[in-house]
């Protein structure tokens, strides 16, 4: 058995951090559905083939939320944080060989932290893996099916268009500025740890009750 790991949200401002893991025998059922990296696919592919990949294959997720990933990030780096979420997830089943999409510049000394943390399988930690390694590539459907429909119960918790949830998107920096503005705190969701909303939240502590 191997085992394809992956993330969706690193980057986000708003929402989770998923990471997902795939186990299978054969490469040979993902192969037949198609499966490629998420950013690639459609929403509505996305989803058709989060339930084939489900129905054929040994499946997990790790989830961070946002306070989960702010209060981590006090004690180690993004990168660690992902590590850690990648070693549970893979540990589920006792796969011989992990194939990991790498966050890490240094492909190698991920692998080494990933492997010692994940004695029984060998690691391999590729850029990009998800273009690379169909069990990969279905993890990170996974991933982003998961988080989509998470983001989605934000969403409607909100009732308003909260955007994707990542700092290029102005609707999701819009809806955290006005909310930051209007109640003197982040909503729920955000990552307060990140540098934008950290701006907006001392910005607005040191705007005067004249300037409202």
């Amino acid at each position: 058995m191997h085992c394809g790991v992956d993330e969706a949200g690193r980057g986000s401002v708003m929402g989770p951090l998923v990471v997902g893991a795939v186990f299978v025998d054969s490469d040979e059922p993902l192969t037949s559905i198609g499966v490629k990296d998420s950013k690639k696919l459609t929403p509505k592919r996305r989803e058709a083939m989060y339930d084939e990949i489900t129905a054929v294959a040994q499946w997990t997720v790790v989830i961070a939320s946002a306070a989960d990933v702010d209060a981590r990030r006090k004690e180690m780096s993004l990168n660690d944080v992902e590590l850690n979420m990648f070693a549970e997830a893979c540990s589920v089943r006792k796969a011989s060989t992990v194939y990991a999409d790498c966050p890490d510049v240094n492909e190698a000394s991920f692998a080494h932290r990933l492997g010692a943390l994940v004695p029984h399988a060998e690691i391999i930690a590729k850029h990009k893996a998800d273009d690379t390694y169909p069990v990969v590539s279905a993890a990170s459907i996974v991933a982003k099916v998961t988080r989509d429909r998470m983001m989605d119960d934000i969403r409607a918790e909100f009732g308003t268009n909260i955007g994707s949830g990542y700092p290029s998107d102005h609707y999701t920096m819009d809806f955290i500025a006005g909310w930051i503005k209007e109640n003197g705190r982040a909503p729920e969701h955000v990552r307060c740890s990140w540098e934008p909303v950290r701006q907006m939240l001392s910005a607005r502590k040191n705007t005067k009750i004249s300037d409202w």
